[in-house]
């Protein structure tokens, strides 16, 4: 009997899937199935993959099915499959990598132009509908934003289906501790397990959570010490919930108590989402390149022990190293604050952006490409949108800005816990008596800044200027 193959990519939900919605209408068996590939390749994300696969196979099983498990490459796998179970179709939902886009033209090739069916439900916008008026793709935010959000409402997601005729034969599938997506030292990963819900669900309590303290959101989005965060860029990224659901959560909700305002900052967070993937989906190179060409010239240096020191939040700066040491421990980082680590690495230190954006990669648990190469291009001045590169960061007038009374700094960075808040975000400058008695000894109990502030800021303007005075020679 002739079946519809689901391959689940970024659509690891039963809820809102646009793919399921497309396999249970064209009325046969439906196979699904998940193919790890070269696409999933951060340590972190792997992490997360392992367990929201695991929720996603437990809530097919609630409905009478079973996730298949493969590896590999998907664009001989899946046509592999679909001669073993007669399957006519193979539905999924779009994913803009260039990588991913070979592998559905490999599909296309060994089952036919019309068999691979692909839902646009992973953004708000898809990126062919958003564009000037001469037709080229929008560069900058705010005129992007101004015209994605005047299209209608996105349509209201189907819910959960109460039945699903899944395919009933005989299928190899690999298990999921065969994939080895949990990392080899579990130490590693204990922070994040006891800081994460994963899952379809798990989603939907965060959702639910942010929509009743929307109001909370606009002001206290920016102070890293405390939860008025959704904490749902993972769930975004893995498709456990899609923007179109979040949106919907978040603006019904808001118009039921007459909140319309307090809910617009957050919906035009799901804007910056799709920017990013348009960005990507019209310059590729993304990830590697930067986007403004004079930064070709850029004097970047290598600088082994300082990138060490940055990756280990062992660089003198307290609210960067208690960034990188909540993004070790848990998998995940703050968004202001991820700005604030971005600057220290690109501009005081004049190192590679793609350093830190490979980092990244490896170490979020919402590693998601077009977002992380298009923030860190913002932060370094070479993105078309970006912030400019003489915009250089103060640590420590940041850390005070922003985490006032050092709340965020003590729970990451615990050597400083007892320093007085004064002292909190340049603790060099406490006098002997109190570094003494808070125990705190700069080089030893905590190392001194790797780079003082006013000489960052004058090597990343002289670098600035290199650049500059390089491309007009």
């Amino acid at each position: 009997m002739a079946s519809t193959i689901l391959w689940f990519r970024r659509n690891l939900r039963l809820g809102g899937n646009a793919a399921l919605q497309q396999a249970i209408a064209t009325g046969q068996s439906i196979v699904p199935i998940y193919v790890v590939d070269e696409l999933d390749s951060g340590s972190a994300s792997r992490w997360w993959l392992h367990h929201s696969l695991a929720s996603l196979d437990a809530d097919i099983a609630e409905l009478g099915g079973q996730l298949i498990i493969a590896s590999g490459d998907p664009g001989k796998v899946l046509p592999a499959l679909a001669h073993e179970v007669d399957a006519q179709a193979v539905v999924s939902t779009r994913r803009l990598e260039p990588r991913a886009a070979l592998q559905e033209s490999q599909i296309r090739r060994a089952l036919g132009a019309d068999a691979l069916e692909l839902a646009d439900d992973c953004l708000l916008n898809p990126p062919e509908r958003i564009a000037t008026l001469t037709g080229s793709a929008y560069k900058i935010f705010t005129p992007y934003y101004r015209a994605a959000s005047a299209f209608n409402e996105p349509p209201l997601p189907e819910a959960t289906p109460a039945n699903v005729n899944w395919f009933a034969g005989p299928v190899d599938s690999l298990a999921l501790a065969d994939l080895e997506l949990l990392p080899t030292s579990p130490d590693w990963a204990g922070g994040m397990r006891d800081y994460w819900e994963i899952g379809e669900n798990a989603a939907h309590r965060r959702i639910d959570s942010m929509a009743e303290n929307i109001s909370d959101y606009a002001l206290g989005r920016d102070l890293p010490a405390f939860d008025h965060t959704s904490g749902l860029s993972p769930h975004l990224h893995f498709g456990e919930i899609s923007p179109a659901q979040v949106w919907h959560a978040i603006v019904n909700s808001a118009r039921e108590r007459g909140l319309e305002d307090a809910a617009e900052p957050f919906i035009r967070q799901l804007y910056w989402r799709d920017f990013s993937s348009d960005l990507f989906y019209h310059f590729p190179t993304l990830p590697e390149s930067p986007l403004r060409d004079e930064f070709r010239a850029f004097p970047w240096t290598e600088d082994p022990a300082a990138l060490q020191a940055w990756q280990r939040g062992q660089t003198g700066f307290p609210i960067v190293d208690a960034g990188m040491r909540q993004l070790w421990h848990i998998g995940w980082m703050h968004n202001r604050v991820r700005m604030i680590v971005a600057s220290l690495l690109v501009k005081h230190l004049l190192i590679p952006w793609q350093s830190g954006a490979n980092w990244f990669l490896d170490t979020l648990v919402d590693a998601d490409l077009a977002n992380n190469s298009a923030g860190w291009q913002w932060v370094a001045g070479c993105g078309t949108d970006a912030a400019p590169y003489f915009r250089i960061f103060n640590p420590i007038a940041q850390g005070k800005k922003f985490d006032p009374d050092g709340t965020y700094v003590r729970r990451w960075v615990p050597e400083l816990r007892e320093l007085p808040a004064q002292f909190i975000h340049e603790p060099w400058t406490a006098d002997e008596f109190t570094k003494q008695t808070s125990g705190v000894r700069i080089g030893k109990d905590y190392p001194a800044p790797v780079i003082e502030h006013k000489r960052g800021r004058e090597r990343a303007l002289e670098a600035d200027q290199l650049m500059r005075s390089a491309t007009t020679a």
